[in-house]
């Protein structure tokens, strides 16, 4: 991959004495978040809710925000954006500044041209003198070669995903196009929601009562965490922290091992309910919820884990995950 003739600047002074050819790289900032929509319509051709980036890359409560670089052409048009987002890890007895590797884009006019490349690299570097010791992420398969090669991420494991059908033929996805039928659908759902649902923003991480390292959610990160439409229910004695979006998507669980057949039971009945036909959820292997959900259901494979140390000398193959570590939950 080529660089395409892009001029990295320093941050903060990343567009003085640039030449009309070339690119033009600037740190994420609140000048220019709404650049990141521009650049997400320009690929996608739909967007996002309104203020979604906005709220994603505001990670004051770790000291640290707005870990991203966007690269510009000579129309000062955005081309191309890559962005980690930072976070706390609990490690036994260690509490580490860390950052999810998140939103990677570019325009298909400039792709193949590096820019991928230099914009992860440059963020690396920043990440380091904001003192960050290591970086994760989930990357899809398209970008898992990138990551591996280029940019020497090393693999923990591939995590699992198990579909567990509720019997539903779901037209969900058809009504969600509809937008009177789709506030409808809503509100049917949130009213069979309505005896389940707790007044709280998540739940605590289950791979840390496993003994394994991972995100530190307190009340700070849960705060933080609602860029996406999440809700916690009690099914039973069972806290679940969940998402009604292209199906009844669990993020994580907080549910005794004696309990786990009637809870599930029920959160079977409750997606019918809600007229889903699936129920996912995603998690590292070795877990108490790995070990529950593989003994149950069948599993496929789901995201891929992702490091890049950046100095924390920590083994990080102890670092579990669950759905709702991931930046799209």
């Amino acid at each position: 991959m080529g660089d395409a003739g892009c001029n990295a600047q320093q941050p903060g002074n990343m567009s003085d004495g640039v030449e009309k050819s070339e690119l033009v790289i600037e740190r994420l900032s609140k000048a220019n978040l709404a650049d990141l929509d521009k650049l997400y319509y320009s690929i996608y051709r739909k967007s996002q809710p309104s203020g979604y980036f906005a709220k994603k890359y505001d990670t004051a409560y770790t000291g640290v925000e707005y870990l991203g670089f966007i690269a510009y052409n000579e129309k000062h048009e955005p081309i191309a954006f890559y962005g980690v987002i930072p976070c706390f890890i609990r490690y036994g007895e260690q509490l580490l500044l860390a950052a999810q590797s998140a939103d990677n884009m570019t325009n298909p006019k400039y792709q193949f041209k590096g820019l991928f490349i230099k914009l992860a690299n440059i963020t690396f570097d920043w990440c380091k003198e904001e003192g960050v010791s290591f970086i994760f992420g989930f990357p899809h398969q398209n970008a898992l070669h990138g990551f591996l090669v280029k940019l020497r991420w090393h693999i923990t494991e591939t995590m699992s995903c198990y579909i567990i059908p509720t019997g539903m033929i779901s037209g969900e996805q058809i009504i969600r196009r509809l937008p009177f039928f789709a506030k409808l659908y809503k509100n049917y759902q949130q009213q069979v929601l309505k005896s389940y649902l707790l007044p709280q923003k998540g739940i605590e991480n289950s791979v840390l009562k496993d003994g394994f390292g991972g995100v530190n959610r307190n009340a700070h990160y849960l705060n933080y965490k609602t860029y996406h439409d999440t809700q916690v229910i009690r099914v039973r004695e069972a806290l679940l922290w969940i998402q009604i979006k292209n199906g009844f998507i669990i993020g994580d669980i907080n549910c005794c091992d004696e309990d786990f057949d009637e809870t599930m039971n029920e959160v079977r009945k409750l997606a019918f309910k809600l007229g889903l036909s699936e129920i996912h959820f995603h998690t590292s292997h070795q877990t108490k919820l790995s070990d529950l959900f593989s003994d149950r259901y069948n599993a496929t494979s789901s995201f891929h884990v992702l490091f890049k140390d950046l100095g924390s000398n920590i083994a990080l193959d102890k670092i579990k995950f669950t759905y709702a570590d991931v930046d799209t939950f």
